[in-house]
């Protein structure tokens, strides 16, 4: 079976899934919900020098990321649950084919709707924007590179949550490992800001944890100038994030028996 087949078959697997729909609307609920409020208490108050409209809409990834890493979980141990992995398996012998198949239609699912969801917020608050508060739709730094780059980050998470679910094979084993590692580990890391400097090397590692980079990766795609802090270092985390979990998700696929 070639790759376009392969993907083909997970599309029509992930779109037919009710909780697929279910996850990519409470993410919209979400992200639209928290982006009128942030923006009705800041924007109707006349709003702060620095109010930027588009961090309402970009805000609510901190609460979303939850939602991508657990409808990417769940793509694949539903299989396991099932037993569908073996027919799977059956039709695409070689195993890291069925596995970048399916990493593409999660990542690339989460990364479509996320953007149109985070446009949607966007136009969504526009009208409880004030002339100087509206968004500059002629400026990438503005308003595309940060939709953009949020949008990235959540495809990440689901990535995250699809390689947990091929490591553990348990729908709540992935989703507690993956919620962990999202939410749990950036709180642990930001208690240590305060302590000496033997602990330093926590807040260090901190800022290479999956959430922190996408904020700092969001927050750089905003920003300009020579003070600007840099995306790429965010970028790479991520990547790191990605591409490592989907090399530790094959090789368990390929040594252990589905």
């Amino acid at each position: 079976m070639t790759f376009p087949r392969v993907v083909r078959s997970e599309w029509i697997k992930f779109t037919t899934l009710r909780s697929t729909w279910w996850s990519i609307a409470i993410t919209a609920v979400l992200t639209i919900g928290i982006a009128l409020l942030i923006t009705g208490a800041i924007a109707g108050s006349g709003g702060p020098a620095g109010f930027s409209a588009i961090t309402a809409v970009t805000s609510p990834v901190q609460f979303t990321m939850l939602l991508a890493g657990i409808l990417g979980a769940i793509a694949i141990t539903g299989e396991y649950g099932t037993g569908m992995i073996r027919s799977t398996l059956a039709a695409v012998p070689v195993r890291g084919m069925a596995l970048l198949a399916k990493a593409v239609v999660v990542a690339g699912a989460m990364f479509i709707a996320s953007f149109v969801i985070f446009l949607a917020a966007a136009l969504a608050i526009t009208p409880l924007l004030t002339a100087e508060q509206s968004f500059d739709w002629g400026s990438p730094r503005g308003t595309w590179l940060p939709l953009l780059a949020a949008s990235a980050s959540m495809a990440v998470f689901a990535l995250i949550g699809l390689s947990f679910g091929f490591l553990l094979r348990s729908g709540a084993g992935a989703i507690a490992v993956t919620v962990g590692v999202l939410f749990v580990l950036p709180i642990v890391a930001s208690f240590f800001v305060m302590a000496g400097p033997g602990w330093q090397w926590i807040v260090t590692a901190g800022d290479y944890l999956p959430m922190t980079a996408a904020n700092q990766l969001i927050f750089a795609s905003t920003s300009s100038g020579p003070d600007a802090p840099a995306a790429l270092p965010a970028a790479l985390a991520l990547a790191g994030w990605s591409v490592g979990g989907l090399l530790a998700a094959w090789t368990v696929l390929r040594t252990r028996d589905a």
